[in-house]
C-alpha cells in the first residue's frame, strides 16, 4: 500500500470512532458533557405536539412582501424557543401564512396567544448607556413581562422622560456612519431585564422602511430606514441633542442594536460597518417590529403521535432484519467484497446518524424513510462496483487491477445517479420549505445526507478495505471474490 492509502486508512478509522461514538446514546462514553448538547430530535408523528398555520392579516393599505413575512417568522421562531419544546419548525407558507409545528407542546392556547402577537420595533434612549445586543429592557412602552402578558403591548408612545435610576456608562457602540455592533440578537438571551425603564423614542409605527444599501463610500453595506409622521420629528429632536451618544433599538423587548448618533438624523438615516448578512438580519428585525401585522389562527390542533411506542420498535426490527437480509445476499453473493461493504454500510450508518445528532435534523417517519432509502442506494453502488470487479476477474485481470477498475469504471453512473438524487433533494426541500410541509423537508433533508455520505463510503471506505485486505494477503484467493474457475484469456490480461 502506498503512504496516501495508508493515510486514507487512518483518516477512515478517525471518522469511524468518532462517528459510532457520536451515534450511541448519550448514556455511553460522553466526554464533558458534548452528547447531551446534541440530540435527536423526533418531529410531531413521533412524539406529538402542536401545528398553528397562522395567516397575515394586515390593515388596508398595508402591503407584505417576502422580507416581511421573513421577519415575522423570526420572530415568531424566537418567542416559540421560549416554550421549552425541542426543535421547532416555523416555516413560511406562500407569500402570507406561516406554519408552526411545536413537539412536545401540550398547551395550543398559550402557543396560540404566543405566536399571534405582533412583534414591537422601539428606539430607545439609553441615558448614554451602551446595550449590547441580546440585552432583556423595559420600556416605556412596557415591561419585558408584557411580551408574554395576555394582552398585546400597546404600540402608543407614553411620555418622554429620563430612565428610572442612573445606569452606569458602558463603552460606547458604534456610530451611525460608521462601524456598528453585530445587530442580530441571540435568540438564547436570558439576561434578566434591567431595573431602569427606558425611554422609547420612536416605535414601529413610526417606521416606513428598511432596507439594504451602500454607504457613503459606494462599497460598504449599509442599512438605510425611513420614518414618516410625527415619528421623524421626535427622533430628530432626540438625534440632534444627543449626537455621539448610543441608543438602541429594539424588538420585542430585546436589544438588536446600539448604534452611535453621529449626526442629527431627521426622517431618515444609515447605520453602517455591518457585513452583508448582518445588513439582511437587521432589516428583516426591522421590518417584523414595524409591520404591525396581526396574524389569525387558520387551523390549530394538537397532534397526537402517530407511531406509539410499539409500532417504533417494531419498525427497528423490521428495519434491522431487512438490513440484515440485504447484508447476507451481498456476503454470500460477493462474498470478501460483499463483507466490506456491510463494514462499510455500518460506518455509514454510524456518519449519517452523527450528523442527524450534529445538524439538530428533526427526525419523522418520512425522513427516517429518506435515511432507509439512501442506506439502499448505498447498497446499489457496491452492486455496481462489485458487478463490474467480478467482469473485470472474469476477463483475466489480476486481484488489484481487477479492483481498481471495478471502482474507476462503475464511479461514472454511481456519480451521475447520486448528483441527479441529490438536485432532486434540493428541489423537495426547497418546496416542502415554499409550502411548509415540513414532512417534504424532513424526506429530503435525511435522503440528500445518506445520498452524500453513502459516496464516500461506497466508493472510498470500501476501496480502502479491499486494498487492506490485499497486502494482508487475506484477498489473494480468487474464490473470495466469486471469481470460481480459470480467468479468460483477454488482451486485458496481457496488458496486465
Amino acid at each position: 500500500m502506498t503512504s496516501r492509502q495508508k493515510l486514507n486508512l487512518v483518516l477512515i478509522a478517525i471518522i469511524a470512532i468518532g462517528a459510532i461514538w457520536m451515534a450511541l446514546p448519550e448514556r455511553y462514553a460522553d466526554i464533558a458533557g458534548i452528547k447531551e448538547s446534541v440530540k435527536i430530535n423526533q418531529g410531531l408523528d413521533l412524539q406529538g405536539g402542536v401545528q398553528l398555520l397562522l395567516e397575515a392579516d394586515p390593515p388596508e393599505g398595508v402591503t407584505i412582501d417576502s422580507d416581511a413575512m421573513e421577519g415575522v417568522r423570526d420572530t415568531i421562531e424566537k418567542r416559540v424557543n421560549g416554550l421549552g419544546v425541542s426543535e421547532p419548525v416555523v416555516q413560511t407558507r406562500g407569500n402570507n401564512q406561516i406554519v408552526v409545528e411545536l413537539a412536545g407542546a401540550t398547551d395550543p392556547e398559550e402557543a396560540t396567544r404566543i405566536v399571534q402577537k405582533t412583534a414591537l420595533l422601539e428606539i430607545i434612549d439609553t441615558n448614554g448607556q451602551y446595550l449590547p445586543a441580546g440585552t432583556i429592557v423595559n420600556t416605556t412602552l412596557g415591561t419585558a413581562d408584557s411580551i408574554n402578558a395576555d394582552t398585546s403591548p400597546t404600540t402608543e408612545a407614553s411620555p418622554a422622560g429620563s430612565p428610572v435610576g442612573s445606569p452606569e456608562a458602558s463603552p460606547v457602540g458604534s456610530p451611525i456612519g460608521s462601524p456598528v455592533a453585530s445587530p442580530a440578537a441571540t435568540p438564547e438571551a436570558t439576561a434578566t431585564p434591567l431595573g431602569d425603564v427606558y425611554t422609547t423614542i420612536v416605535s414601529g409605527a413610526d417606521l416606513k422602511d428598511a432596507f439594504v444599501t451602500t454607504g457613503a463610500d459606494g462599497v460598504s453595506v449599509a442599512v438605510a430606514f425611513e420614518l414618516k409622521g410625527d415619528g421623524a420629528n421626535k427622533f430628530y429632536d432626540f438625534t440632534n441633542a444627543n449626537i455621539g451618544q448610543p441608543m438602541a433599538i429594539v424588538v420585542d423587548k430585546v436589544v438588536i442594536s446600539s448604534p452611535q448618533i453621529n449626526a442629527a438624523i431627521s426622517n431618515n438615516g444609515q447605520i453602517t460597518g455591518v457585513s452583508a448578512q448582518e445588513a439582511r438580519d437587521l432589516v428583516i428585525q426591522l421590518k417584523a417590529g414595524a409591520l404591525n401585522v396581526p396574524l389569525k389562527v387558520v387551523q390549530s390542533r394538537t397532534v397526537g403521535p402517530t407511531l406509539g411506542k410499539d409500532s417504533i420498535d417494531r419498525s427497528l426490527i423490521a428495519g434491522i432484519i431487512g438490513l440484515g437480509i440485504v447484508a447476507l445476499f451481498m456476503i454470500i453473493y460477493y462474498r470478501l467484497p460483499g463483507v466490506m461493504s456491510v463494514i462499510g454500510l455500518l460506518i455509514y450508518t454510524a456518519i449519517s446518524f452523527s450528523l442527524f445528532k450534529i445538524l439538530n435534523v428533526t427526525l419523522t417517519l418520512a425522513g427516517i424513510a429518506g435515511f432507509i432509502l439512501s442506506i439502499g442506494m448505498a447498497v446499489d453502488a457496491n452492486v455496481l462496483i462489485f458487478a463490474r470487479l467480478k467482469d473485470e476477474l472474469r476477463s483475466g485481470r489480476s486481484l488489484s487491477h481487477g479492483i481498481e477498475a471495478g471502482f474507476d469504471h462503475a464511479w461514472p453512473s454511481i456519480r451521475d445517479s447520486n448528483i441527479s438524487s441529490m438536485i432532486t433533494c434540493v428541489i423537495l426541500f426547497w418546496f416542502g420549505r415554499y409550502t411548509g410541509a415540513s414532512i417534504i423537508t424532513g424526506f429530503a433533508l435525511t435522503l440528500f445526507i445518506g445520498v452524500a455520505v453513502s459516496m464516500f463510503t461506497a466508493i472510498t471506505v470500501t476501496r480502502s478495505l479491499l486494498r487492506l485486505m490485499l497486502s494482508m494477503g487475506v484477498g489473494n484467493n480468487r474464490k473470495f471474490f466469486g471469481a470460481v474457475g480459470d480467468p479468460t484469456p483477454t488482451s486485458a490480461s496481457a496488458a496486465d
